[in-house]
């Protein structure tokens, strides 16, 4: 994967593993994310030609523009956008409230919207390119603590679905990618069992197999992402009643 490839969210949990592994793989890596020092220190794993290091905040347009602005004129541009940032703050009804409601929209949707509205005219103009945004399977159906969270995951299944249909006669690639419970930070704080709780590095590598296959819908793991892709098809009454037996939140 010899390619100029721009992780936002880089600084740890699936992001850092994409990160390491594509250095690993000798991509030319753009490093960034808000905490600059772990993006360093990532960084400091492969030769200093390799990366750079682009401290990027996904709620600021201009943070987001000057970053690219950077690439563009050390490196011309990029090959692929692995948008992987995000917040997840656990909401139900008797605790929703609009700060943190807005908070994780203004991340999970606004923000890869902003990152793929500033390097999509390039690679229009370029006719190749590749736009990668990591979602959740929380985006599928209504789950619980998701109140916020998985209505903007929901978003971004549309967003890249729309962006695919526009993008794949352009020869651009759109990939959508929906991990289930992968253990990382965010995760960390969960209070509930998580089923098929998968590594940062299996995540890592089921993302990438699946850019380089080409794919546009990457879920995983299967046993986990295919059984919530067969609830979307039962009727509702049929639904709530397995969600409220088997999820024990």
């Amino acid at each position: 994967m010899h390619q100029r490839v721009w992780v936002i969210g880089a600084s740890s949990g699936i992001g850092e593993a994409c990160a390491r592994e594509l250095l690993k793989r000798g991509a030319k890596l753009v490093l960034s994310s808000r905490r600059i020092e772990r993006l360093e220190d990532i960084a400091r794993s492969a030769d200093t030609a390799q990366s750079l290091v682009i401290p990027v905040d996904v709620m600021d347009q201009s943070s987001i523009t000057r970053a690219y602005q950077t690439i563009h004129t050390q490196w011309g541009g990029v090959d692929l956008l692995l948008f992987v940032s995000g917040i997840y703050i656990p909401l139900r009804a008797d605790d929703f409230n609009m700060e943190d409601a807005q908070k994780t929209v203004d991340s999970n949707i606004l923000g890869p919207m902003r990152a793929v509205a500033t390097v999509l005219p390039d690679m229009l103009r370029a006719g190749h390119g590749h736009l990668a945004i990591v979602g959740s399977v929380a985006g599928y159906s209504g789950l619980p603590k998701a109140l916020a969270y998985g209505p903007t995951k929901a978003a971004m299944i549309n967003f890249c679905e729309t962006l695919f249909y526009d993008l794949q006669p352009k020869g651009i690639g759109v990939h959508m990618i929906s991990p289930g419970f992968v253990a990382t930070e965010a995760t960390a704080n969960n209070d509930f069992e998580m089923p098929a709780l998968i590594s940062a590095q299996e995540a890592a590598n089921e993302i990438l197999q699946g850019i380089e296959r080409g794919e546009f819908d990457i879920h995983f793991p299967k046993r986990f992402s295919r059984f919530l892709k067969f609830l979307r098809i039962l009727p509702y009454p049929i639904y709530f009643w397995i969600v409220r037996k088997f999820v024990k939140i």
